[in-house]
């Protein structure tokens, strides 16, 4: 009787347990990170009862939670990949808006700007027509000014979203060591495992690859995570904290560190991959860094070779034009730099220029200049790298020291710092400053261009005047030219230059350059005409010759090696943006959904079927309610043998 009512007890029990167990599972079907438990039963040793083993009852061995590690190192994986293509994508899409944007870009204010040239090459004596171009420079400027201000803005946004996700990190290790500790404690004291504990600390472990890829490894003490290079971030119930820090060779970017021996060290950006960080660092040296230097670009070729041909015109007064535009200068940035340490940069070749930043580093004996974001090293060598970056040279000041570090951002700041120098409509120069003539009573077919000049023209070129004569001969000539100054001749495809004082052979349609001064004759002169060069000394109200050249520049491939314009140009950074950010929408939505079939392969495992715990309960129940009905039983039989042993 004793083993029966035994039996019945343990029957109790069990069922009281998976009662409770369902009943919990019930009531966490949608907590989040949750995996269901089951509990584990088994039957006592039987007994020999003489003719056969008799079993004595059941056993509860434990409750153990349904979990696949394998699908959990899957998703935590998943979730990083996921989180870095989200996060990226999300960040790029409102540069893509911007950008984009047909009334808010740079594309319709480049055109209004070049239309009021072409107003004054229509009217280079109005007064109305020179301060629309003046108003059309500073609506430019603006436009530049105000997009690269929205890029600076979410580079703003970007530091402040690496501050709140090192912030989640932090926080995220900190309770992961803490549930280490308990449950360390919890399965030295019962030997069972804490199976909710367990699901809160998987939990937190995904939502930390949310924000960054984490490497996970089992050991005694817990869960050892790993992030970066493999930077310890918790060992058992030890947390390390992450820090935000300003780079050494820009104040304004901000980077994760860590500690080491008391030291704070800087953790590469390319190593920080996965999860929303991941996703922050690579838009910011990928795309918008990239994006802010390219339209830098635009801005500094657009205001050099306006510059440079303003330059070569005539204002209204008679002077020579001055620049337009002001150009902004390399931006250098000192690292780690011992005192007396400098560079300096200028501009070679803007058509030269790229969108890359580098870094120039010295080690006591080799220069080495790595091209960012990509890294490539460009140049190592114990030389200093006066002309390796491309469309500028570097100059040193001071001898670098071990460990000097310096960041060059060619393009950069040229966006902000563009503006119109000029502000006196007088100031344009319109006119070319130098006039021709074929003489009046020639008696050939001989005619003179209008001329051009380039930068290697003063005014001593042509004061005073030149008058070239025409020599009839074999071969025939051209003679006149200032007598100091050599001569090259360029025709059918061949450069020659002539000694100063020399007579120059005719050849008609030839280009003729001396002194900065460029040239055709054409047709056939007769021996003995000549043509004149000389001062404009009018400076011409009706003079449109050089905002002729001013105007063509706008469809001039000036950029990029000589294979792109400003439209084109910009129109390559609207094209590269949205092509990127429709890649990252698809991918995105890829990693999405295989994120997403991971976690679904969870939850048909470890998750929570609230039919199949309706299930589960009744069953229990039935095993409770026929465990009583075994006891009651007992006890009647009980009652029965005390009632006939009272006879």
């Amino acid at each position: 009787m004793a083993n029966i009512l035994s039996i019945a007890k343990t029957g109790l029990n069990a069922a009281q347990v998976g009662m409770a167990t369902t009943a919990h599972n019930i009531a966490n079907q949608a907590t989040p990170g949750y995996s269901r438990q089951i509990v584990i039963q088994t039957a006592l040793s039987d007994m020999s009862e003489g003719g056969g083993y008799a079993g004595i009852g059941t056993s509860v061995q434990g409750i153990q939670r349904v979990y696949n590690s394998f699908l959990a190192t899957q998703a935590i994986a998943a979730q990083s990949s996921a989180g870095q293509l989200t996060s990226y994508y999300n960040q790029l899409g409102k540069v893509n808006n911007m950008v984009a944007d047909e009334t808010s870009g740079l594309a319709p204010v480049l055109q209004t700007f070049f239309s009021s040239v072409q107003d004054l090459v229509n009217n280079p004596g109005l007064p109305a027509s020179r301060q629309a171009l003046l108003s059309g420079g500073e609506s430019l400027a603006a436009r530049f000014k105000s997009l690269d201000g929205q890029l600076q803005t979410m580079r703003d946004g970007v530091n402040a979203e690496i501050t709140a996700s090192v912030t989640n990190i932090n926080s995220y290790a900190e309770q992961i060591a803490k549930l280490n500790q308990a449950i360390a404690k919890a399965q030295g004291t019962t030997g069972s495992q804490p199976n909710d504990m367990l699901d809160q600390r998987d939990l937190l472990v995904s939502k930390l690859a949310q924000e960054t890829k984490v490497t996970v490894v089992k050991q005694e003490t817990g869960y050892g995570i790993f992030i970066g290079n493999g930077q310890p971030l918790v060992i058992g119930p030890e947390a390390q904290q992450l820090s935000v820090v300003s780079s050494s060779t820009d104040s304004g970017r901000l980077q994760v560190g860590y500690t080491l021996n008391g030291t704070v060290l800087t953790i590469p950006e390319s190593s920080m991959v996965g999860g929303n960080l991941g996703g922050l660092f690579e838009y910011r040296a990928n795309s918008l860094d990239q994006i802010q230097n390219a339209l830098g670009r635009i801005a500094i070729g657009l205001a050099t070779t306006f510059n440079a041909q303003h330059r070569l015109g005539q204002d209204q007064s008679g002077a020579m034009g001055t620049d337009f535009f002001n150009v902004a200068s390399p931006q250098i940035n000192a690292g780690n730099n011992s005192a007396g340490a400098n560079i300096s940069a200028a501009f070679s070749d803007v058509n030269a220029l790229t969108t890359n930043d580098y870094k120039l580093s010295y080690d006591g004996t080799n220069y080495r200049v790595v091209q960012m974001p990509d890294g490539v090293a460009i140049h190592s060598s114990s030389t200093f790298p006066t002309g390796v970056i491309p469309g500028v040279t570097l100059t040193e000041t001071g001898a670098m020291a071990a460990g000097d570090e310096f960041l060059i951002r060619p393009t950069a700041s040229g966006a902000s710092e563009f503006s119109v120098l000029l502000k006196d409509v007088r100031q344009i120069a319109a006119a070319a400053p130098i006039v021709t003539a074929a003489t009046t009573g020639n008696a050939g077919t001989g005619s003179i261009s209008q001329g051009a000049v380039n930068s290697a023209y003063t005014s001593a070129t042509v004061t005073p005047g030149v008058t070239l004569t025409y020599n009839a001969g074999t071969p025939a000539t051209l003679s006149g030219f200032p007598s100091t100054l050599p001569v090259t001749v360029t025709a059918n495809g061949t450069t020659t230059t002539y000694p100063a004082g020399t007579a120059v052979p005719y050849t008609a349609d030839a280009q003729i350059s001396f002194g900065g001064v460029d040239i055709q004759i054409s047709g056939q002169p007769t021996s003995g005409d000549t043509f004149t060069i000389g001062a404009n000394v009018s400076g011409s109200a009706g003079d449109n010759r050089n905002m002729l050249l001013l105007g063509a520049l706008q469809t001039k491939n000036v950029l990029q090696g000589g294979t792109a314009s400003f439209n084109s140009a910009y129109g390559q950074i609207v094209s590269l943006v949205g092509n990127k950010t429709r890649e990252l929408k698809v991918n995105s939505e890829a990693e999405s959904g295989l994120l997403q079939q991971i976690q679904n392969a969870q939850q048909s495992e470890s998750g929570v079927n609230l039919d199949e715990e309706a299930t589960n309960l009744l069953r229990y129940q039935q095993a409770y309610q026929a465990a009583g009905k075994v006891m009651q039983a007992v006890s009647d039989m009980f009652d029965t043998l005390i009632a006939l042993g009272g006879r």
